[in-house]
Parts: structure tokens; C-alpha cells; sequence
């Protein structure tokens, strides 16, 4: 907002907002002094009604902090949970209000339903009545566990950078030429950048995909190492007893007593080594789950099809020197032993 201070600033603001909600298409316009995990994000102690003492021992939370226009929870698809979000009159000369988030109202208040109409201290001791409540959202980083946040009304908490979040109907392309017209048509000397809202948490996302790709490989080239291993150790177990298959063959054992007796001991090796893999597998998915996006800490479909692959593999590594020594004449696997 350069060139815009003091009051001339918000006016501003508003004129924008207006003139964006304005685009045919456009259902829902807002303003932010700042996106959801970028870069430069801003936090506040927050006491409680009753404290008159603010030394950081007295801090109940330390909350996000965001300014915000009355439709940006419309535009950025933040469902209400209850009370209201601002309106126009939540200016400097009415009450500090703040829209808060569930994990704030369950911090300061027990739960979001006794949250709305209640009042919290910031630092220095002025004191906010909160309006609403929204849910919660990741605020710094995708893995992060909920935190508190606040929004307060940009009549309010006036800020020098503008972030507009235009919700349409329309493709990205089509709404972004029309918002660059409406913006220049209001003051062309106004540095202006747009951007879809999925490329801008791209830089958000970078480091979750890279850590995905690199353990992806890694992940790859220990299956294939596990499944060689057990392909190797299953047939070395077969093959050390032929001289045993040869003998139940000779004393007239079916192919199914001979097959069973082949894969029982290698199955057995196998659902023990399965056993102490899910563990192991538990407890890495509770590291893998703070790098890594929407990594739960047990998925049973994933550590059950694991285990039913390395099975497979297991029993198709003895099956095969097995079905080989049934194969082939019983007194020639006892001269070969």
C-alpha cells in the first residue's frame, strides 16, 4: 500500500475489496495482511479476562495473529462454527473484537460454544470481546499440531501489505485479468502480483515433496534389498533340506504333505520377521508423520498390504526349489546329498 497512509490506507483497502466483489463471477472477496503458511507469520500473548498482571508467566496462549477483512473467511472457504464474522462498523472508533479459532476458544474458554461473546486481554492489557469462532487451520506449517489464532478486522489493526482472496466462479485466468483492469482502473501506480492460491502454497509444500521423493527412493531400494533377502533366505532353506523332501517323497508323501512341510518352517521365519517389521514400521510412521504431510502414524491398508507382499514373496521364494525337488527323482536327490 504505498503511498497510502494514516486513514487514506483502509479507505483504500475497502475501495479495492469493493471493486473486486464487483467482478462478474466473484462470489466472495477478502482481505489478509498475510496467507496462511507464508513466510513472516506474527504471533501475540494472550491473557486472560481477569489478569491484570502481564508478566509472561500470567500468558495463557500464544496465538497467530492475522487482520482480516469481513468476507475473507467466505473467500478462503473457513467455515464459521459460531458468532459472527466482522462487518464495516468494527471500525477504530467501536470495541476491539477478534474472530478467534476453536483451538483459541478451547485454550481460554473450555469450548467454542461459550467462546463468542467473551472477552480475553492482549499484551498491555487492552481488552478484545470475541465475536466468533472458526475452525482451525495449519497456520505456519503443514505438520504442525493446531494452535491458537486470531483475527482481528483490518479497520482496526491497519496493515501495510494487502493480500485480496477473490473466490470465483470462473477460471483462474479469466478472474485474474479482470481484477488486474479493476485494480488499475483504481490507482495504476499500485504494485499488483497475482497468483492463483495453489501456487502460492507451493513454497509451503516444497519441502513436504521433497522429503516424500527422497524417502519414496529410499523406501524403494529397501524393498528391493528385503525382498532379494528373502527371496535368497527362503530358497536357501529349501534347498538344505532336499535330502528330507527326497526321503518323504520316497516313503510316499504327496506333493501337498511335501509342499506344506517345504513352506511351513520359511512361513513360520516369515509372520516373526512381519511381527517385528510392524513395530518397527509403527514407530517410524510417528517420525515420518512430522516431515511428511498427511503421514498417518499407522495406516493398517498400507502395513497390512506390506506384510501381505513380503509374505508372498517369502512363500513364492520357497514354492519355487520346492516344486523343483518334487520334480525330480527322489533317489537322485539322495545321491546328490
Amino acid at each position: 500500500m504505498g503511498g497510502y497512509d494514516g486513514d487514506q490506507q483502509p479507505q483504500m483497502q475497502r475501495r479495492m475489496l469493493e471493486a473486486a466483489a464487483a467482478i462478474p463471477g466473484v462470489t466472495a472477496a477478502g482481505y489478509a495482511d498475510r496467507l496462511p503458511l507464508s513466510i513472516g507469520g506474527s504471533d501475540s500473548s494472550v491473557f486472560a479476562d481477569s489478569t491484570t498482571d502481564y508478566r509472561p508467566a500470567n500468558v495463557i496462549a500464544d496465538a497467530q495473529t492475522l487482520d482480516v477483512s469481513p468476507d475473507y473467511f467466505r473467500a478462503a472457504g473457513t467455515t464459521m462454527l459460531a458468532g459472527r464474522s466482522y462487518t464495516l462498523d468494527d471500525d477504530k472508533k467501536a470495541p476491539a473484537v477478534a474472530v478467534v479459532n476453536k483451538e483459541f476458544a478451547r485454550k481460554l474458554f473450555g469450548s467454542f460454544d461459550k467462546a463468542a461473546g467473551g472477552h480475553f486481554k492482549k499484551w498491555g492489557g487492552e481488552r478484545v470481546e470475541v465475536v466468533g469462532v472458526v475452525e482451525d487451520g495449519k497456520y505456519e506449517t503443514l505438520t504442525e499440531s493446531p494452535q491458537p489464532a486470531m483475527f482481528y478486522s483490518f479497520l482496526q489493526e491497519p496493515f501495510g501489505s494487502t493480500w485480496i482472496i477473490v473466490r470465483s466462479q470462473h477460471g483462474a485466468q479469466e478472474v485474474a485479468g479482470a481484477l488486474q483492469r479493476s485494480m488499475r482502473r483504481l490507482d495504476p501506480s499500485l504494485p499488483l502480483e497475482i497468483k492463483t492460491w495453489n501456487s502460492e502454497l507451493e513454497s509451503a509444500l516444497f519441502a513436504a515433496r521433497v522429503a516424500t521423493v527422497a524417502l519414496g527412493v529410499l523406501g524403494l531400494l529397501g524393498a528391493m534389498l528385503a525382498i532379494t533377502g528373502i527371496f535368497g533366505m527362503a530358497s536357501y532353506a529349501v534347498s538344505k533340506r532336499l535330502r528330507e523332501l527326497g526321503i518323504r517323497v520316497a516313503l510316499g508323501a504327496n506333493r501337498r504333505e511335501v509342499l506344506g512341510a517345504a513352506l511351513g518352517r520359511a512361513f513360520r521365519l516369515l509372520a516373526i520377521g512381519s511381527a517385528a517389521g510392524v513395530i518397527r514400521g509403527v514407530l517410524a510412521t510417528r517420525v515420518l508423520s512430522f516431515i511428511v504431510y498427511q503421514a498417518t502414524p499407522s495406516d493398517p491398508i498400507v502395513l497390512g498390504g506390506v506384510i501381505m507382499t513380503m509374505l508372498a514373496v517369502g512363500l513364492v521364494a520357497a514354492w519355487i526349489p520346492a516344486r523343483h525337488a518334487l520334480a525330480v527323482d527322489p533317489m537322485i536327490l539322495l545321491r546328490d546329498e
